[in-house]
C-alpha cells in the first residue's frame, strides 16, 4: 500500500524508523566504529546491525553442487587457485574459465612478495587496532579528502548494518590528501599500490586475451587506469548469527584485487548455495566486477560474495583495491570487438559518472546496476 499524505505510515513505525535512526547517528558520531563496540564488552549487538532475516544456525550454509560447469561431477566446486608458473596459454585458459563462471580465482607464484602482502596487511591491523582517541582524527564520511576511517559507507541507506569497519582511500588519479591517511600506512600503500599496477596489468592482459582482444597498454590504462583501496577490519562479534560482516553484493568497478589474512570468512555464492574462499598463503585473489561483465558483454561474470561476522577472537583484515577508468566522463559499454549480429550488445551505453552516482544513491546489495543497463 503507497504511503500519502492522507494515509500516512503507522506512528509506531514511524517512531521505530525514528528511533533506529537516532540509535545510527549517536553511533557514527561517536566515531568508535565497530571495533570500539567490541572493546566496550558488549554482550549483545545494537539493533541496527540485526539483519531483518532468519538467524544463520549454521555459519557455512551447504554449498550447491552442481553451480559450475567445469567443475568435476559429483564435487563441491572450489575456487581455483592458478599457478602463475604455468605456461601462458594455461594460464590464459584457466583464466578465463574461472571468470567466465564463478567470477573468482586466487593466483599464487606471482611476483609480489609474500613479504609485500604482509605488510599491507599489518599496517592496516595496526591502524584499526589503534587507540579510539587516534582513530577518530581519521573518522569522516566526506571522501573528497582522498581517504576516510568509516564504519559501513551505506549506514544511513541499508537495512541493517554490518560487523565491520573500513579504511577507503584514492589511489589513482587522484592520490589523497596523505595528511589524512595515517602515517603508519602511508608507506605500506605507496609500496603496495606499485605491487598492484604491475600485477594488475599482467592479470588484465591475460583477461584481455581470455576474451580474443588484442592487448594494448593505452587500451588497459583507458579502462583500469583508477583504482580505489579499501581495507576492511572484521573484529569478534558476539552473536554472529545475527549480522554480516559485508551482505551480499557485487562489486561495481572492473576487477578487484584482493589479500586476506588467516581469518576466514569469504564466501562466493554458487546456485542457491556458497562457497567458503580459504585463505591461501601468499596468493591474490582476483574477481570480475559488474562494469567488467558489462564490457565482456557477458562473457565475463560478476558473482554475489559476502563475508560472515567474525566468531573468532582474532581480527579478519583484508584488503582490496578496486580497478576502474580514469575518468568520471569515460564512456562505457561492450567493447566493440564483442559485439555482432550474431551476438548483440546485452548493455546498452553510459558514462562512469553515472553509473558510480547511481551506486551510491543505494545501500550494498545484488547486481541492480547490471541490471538497470541492460537492454
Amino acid at each position: 500500500m503507497e504511503t500519502t499524505a492522507a494515509n500516512p505510515p503507522p506512528q509506531s513505525d514511524m517512531t521505530n524508523r525514528n528511533t533506529r535512526l537516532q540509535e545510527i547517528k549517536q553511533f557514527d558520531e561517536s566515531k568508535i566504529g565497530v571495533k570500539g563496540l567490541v572493546d566496550r564488552g558488549l554482550e549483545s549487538i545494537p539493533s541496527f546491525f540485526i539483519h531483518p532475516y532468519p538467524p544463520k544456525p549454521n555459519q557455512k550454509p551447504s554449498p550447491t553442487r552442481k553451480a559450475d560447469p567445469n567443475c568435476t561431477p559429483g564435487l563441491i566446486p572450489t575456487i581455483p587457485v592458478i599457478d602463475f608458473f604455468s605456461p601462458r596459454s594455461t594460464l590464459v585458459d584457466q583464466v578465463r574459465r574461472a571468470s567466465s563462471s564463478l567470477g573468482f580465482f586466487q593466483i599464487i607464484n606471482h611476483s609480489v612478495s609474500l613479504s609485500s602482502i604482509t605488510k599491507i596487511l599489518s599496517s592496516m591491523q595496526d591502524f584499526f587496532e589503534l587507540p579510539e582517541k587516534v582513530k577518530k582524527e581519521y573518522y569522516s564520511r566526506d571522501m573528497s579528502r582522498g581517504a576516510a576511517y568509516l564504519t559501513n559507507f551505506d549506514l544511513y541507506q541499508s537495512e541493517a548494518a554490518s560487523w565491520r569497519d573500513t579504511f577507503q582511500m584514492n589511489l589513482s588519479p587522484r592520490p589523497p590528501k596523505w595528511e589524512n591517511v595515517p602515517v603508519m600506512c602511508r608507506e605500506g600503500v605507496v609500496e603496495w599500490d606499485k605491487e598492484v599496477v604491475k600485477i594488475s596489468e599482467e592479470i588484465m592482459g591475460i583477461l584481455f586475451e581470455g576474451l580474443g582482444l588484442e592487448k594494448s597498454n593505452n587500451k588497459l590504462w583507458e579502462i583500469s587506469g583508477g583504482r580505489v583501496m579499501a581495507a576492511h577490519y572484521y573484529p569478534y562479534c558476539t552473536q554472529p548469527e545475527l549480522t554480516d560482516g559485508l551482505t551480499s553484493h557485487t562489486d561495481l568497478r572492473l576487477l578487484t584485487m584482493l589479500v586476506q589474512n588467516e581469518v576466514p570468512g569469504l564466501q562466493v555464492k554458487i546456485g542457491e548455495g556458497w562457497v567458503d574462499v580459504e585463505p591461501v598463503k601468499g596468493a591474490i585473489l582476483f574477481n570480475i566486477g559488474d562494469l567488467f561483465q558489462i564490457m565482456s558483454n557477458d562473457q565475463y561474470k560478476s558473482v554475489e560474495h559476502r563475508v560472515l561476522a567474525n566468531p573468532l577472537r582474532d581480527a579478519r583484515v583484508s584488503v582490496a583495491v578496486f580497478l576502474k577508468p580514469s575518468h568520471s566522463d569515460q564512456l562505457c559499454g561492450p567493447f566493440p570487438e564483442l559485439v555482432s549480429a550474431e551476438k548483440p550488445a546485452v548493455y546498452r551505453q553510459f558514462t562512469l559518472s553515472d553509473y558510480m552516482g547511481r551506486f551510491f544513491s543505494k545501500e550494498l546489495d545484488g547486481k541492480t546496476l547490471t541490471n538497470y543497463y541492460r537492454i
